[in-house]
């Protein structure tokens, strides 16, 4: 374990300036970039100190936004999808803004109502090489993309894949509209042929395995 450096203690919190929100290690928080058009930095606190002159830094995780990695924005990646870096750093915590909540992905997913302060990680990222893990995760209709949270989707009734309206050349409201719903591939072919051709014998222990592999 680390030691704190001569005449620096550690700290338990931080008073964000201005707010009544406090900040403890394994907080969230929106940090001011040097860009006021930029929106602001994403990051994980990791340790809280006070030199002898009472200036607070914060140790952080950074979290990186889909455009500031080396492969860029795809379009599968959320509105609020952040990737959890290896990147390390020390900041003034005078640069705290406020505080956010990172979910996991599947906790995002079911939100009811996503505020402003909700983001969502499913990838840890290695800011030197691009390199994400997991490097491959399921993906799900014709276009056989990983899953955006921001996009409706509709499941078959019949393969239980999941598809884009658009995909299945259906608007928003006629999806929204729909009580049942085949793919063109369930509905092209009639039970006999689907039961024997297109489902193993057991959906549940035979499941179709598709994965989507990042390539930097």
């Amino acid at each position: 374990m680390a030691k704190t450096k001569p005449g620096k203690k550690d700290l338990d919190s931080y008073a964000i300036k201005g707010t009544n929100k406090v900040v403890r290690p394994g907080d969230c928080v929106l940090m001011r970039p040097s860009d006021s058009d930029k929106p602001p930095y994403v990051a994980r606190v990791e340790k809280i100190e006070a030199d002898h002159r009472n200036n607070v830094k914060v140790r952080v995780r950074w979290y990186y936004r889909p455009e500031e990695s080396i492969g860029g924005r795809r379009q599968f990646h959320g509105a609020k999808e952040l990737f959890l870096s290896d990147h390390y750093d020390v900041q003034s915590a005078h640069t705290i803004e406020g505080k956010c909540i990172v979910h996991t992905f599947k906790n995002y997913t079911k939100l009811e109502n996503v505020g402003a302060e909700d983001y969502f990680c499913r990838f840890e990222y290695k800011a030197a090489t691009g390199g994400f893990t997991p490097d491959r995760v399921a993906v799900y209709c014709k276009c056989e993309m990983p899953y955006n949270p921001d996009d409706l989707m509709v499941q078959c009734e019949g393969c239980k894949d999941w598809f884009h309206p658009s995909c299945m050349e259906m608007t928003i409201e006629e999806a929204k509209g729909l009580d049942h719903f085949l793919c063109s591939d369930c509905t092209s072919e009639d039970d006999a042929k689907r039961s024997m051709n297109t489902f193993p014998v057991s959906a549940s222990l035979e499941p179709k395995v598709r994965a989507f592999i990042f390539m930097v």
